[in-house]
């Protein structure tokens, strides 16, 4: 996502911003991806578990397809709304940054030296801006499919605006690219409320896809499933027999009586 001119690149490529601040987001990065490690123990159960693995695939595979929003800028999904809906915002934060990791790694879509940078915006501000949207949202909306569907757009829009202002933070302490601030905040705020609104109907379109097949998986719906879903089997042959024994038990002791 770069326009001649300006840096608007959530992927904030080497020589952007300058290594002393390159490297204490490169802090703030690991120290919130062991954090996330540890408080992900938690919420990963047999069914988190695999469904943490497809968040990752998913967003890797979406965030290779970009989308225009104005001549000359592409964007495409982020990704932290959906992790964090779909398996929260610990291991919704630790998928978002393997997938960065690996697209630095054998991809160079963004610099070694800006990977924190990237974690940060991408998997640290997005998810937690998602986590608090959607609890917000989930107190005046209804707790159903329709309700996390328009959670999921809000905090996905919103998610993505915030993030991109977290480049210019990181821009207005270290930036190596001779612009105006103002400019590029500017800039950035309006492209990424764009990407936003793209990002908000791929992550609603695909949260109300899982809520209407598998709502147990949706991980911002679990506090509020308060009831299990009780299914009842069918009658076996023997439970029949059984039935029909005691049936007629019952009938013969009544007839003894009579």
């Amino acid at each position: 996502m770069e326009p001649t001119g300006t840096p608007v690149a959530m992927h904030v490529s080497d020589g952007i911003v300058n290594l002393p601040v390159s490297a204490v987001f490169g802090v703030v990065a690991v120290a919130w991806i062991a954090l996330s490690l540890v408080k992900a123990r938690r919420d990963l159960d047999d069914r988190l578990a695999p469904m943490a693995g497809l968040v990752a695939a998913f967003i890797f595979a979406v965030q290779m397809l970009n989308f225009p929003v104005l001549p000359g800028v592409s964007g495409h999904l982020l990704g932290g709304a959906l992790a964090v809906i779909l398996v929260g915002p610990w291991v919704g934060a630790l998928c978002v940054a393997t997938v960065l990791l690996v697209q630095a790694l054998l991809f160079a879509d963004g610099g070694l030296s800006a990977l924190g940078l990237n974690i940060t915006n991408m998997a640290v501000i997005t998810t937690l801006v998602a986590y608090g949207v959607v609890a917000v949202a989930l107190r005046v909306l209804p707790k159903n499919r329709l309700g996390i569907v328009l959670a999921s757009f809000v905090a996905a829009t919103v998610s993505v605006v915030v993030a991109s202002q977290g480049f210019v933070a990181q821009y207005a302490l270290g930036g190596e690219v001779d612009k105006a601030l103002g400019e590029i905040s500017v800039t950035m705020a309006g492209v990424h409320l764009l990407i936003g609104i793209g990002e908000g109907l791929i992550t609603a379109t695909t949260v109300a896809t899982v809520a209407a097949v598998r709502p147990d998986l949706v991980y911002a719906l679990r506090r509020y499933r308060t009831q299990p879903l009780l299914i009842t089997a069918p009658p076996t042959a023997s439970t029949t027999t059984s039935s029909e024994s005691t049936s007629s038990e019952s009938t013969r002791a009544a007839e003894s009586n009579a």
